[in-house]
C-alpha cells in the first residue's frame, strides 16, 4: 500500500515535469529566431534542442535518473530568464507607462 502511494506520487511528479518541459518547448518554438538574437540569448535552435531533449528524457525516463533534474534546471532557466526577455523584445511584455519616478500606485512626487 505504501509502495503504491509512493509510486503514484512519483508518477504525478513525472507527469508535471513532462508538462512543464512541453510548455517550455512549445513557447520556445513560437518565438521568432531574431527575437532570441535581439534579446541577447542563445539562438532558437539551441533552446529547441535543449528543451526537446528534456521532453524526451522526461517522457522515457521519468524522474528515476539524474537527467530529468538537469532538464528541470534548463526549463526553469528558460521560463525565468529567456522567456521574459523574448516577451520584452517582441513587445508582448509588460510596458511601463509614465515617468521613471512612478511608483507601484502612481507617480511619486514627494508629496507635492
Amino acid at each position: 500500500m505504501l509502495v503504491q502511494g509512493f509510486t503514484m506520487i512519483w508518477g504525478w511528479i513525472s507527469l508535471g515535469l513532462l508538462v512543464f518541459a512541453m510548455a517550455a518547448f512549445v513557447n520556445a518554438a513560437v518565438h521568432r529566431d531574431d527575437a532570441y538574437r535581439a534579446a541577447g540569448k542563445q539562438n532558437k535552435g539551441f533552446w529547441l534542442i535543449i528543451l526537446g531533449i528534456t521532453v524526451a528524457v522526461n517522457f522515457f525516463l521519468g524522474v528515476l535518473s539524474f537527467l530529468p533534474i538537469l532538464g528541470l534546471v534548463a526549463t526553469i532557466v528558460y521560463f525565468v530568464d529567456v522567456r521574459p526577455a523574448l516577451k520584452q523584445v517582441s513587445g508582448r511584455g509588460p510596458r511601463r507607462r509614465g515617468s521613471s519616478s512612478d511608483g507601484p500606485y502612481g507617480p511619486y512626487n514627494g508629496g507635492r
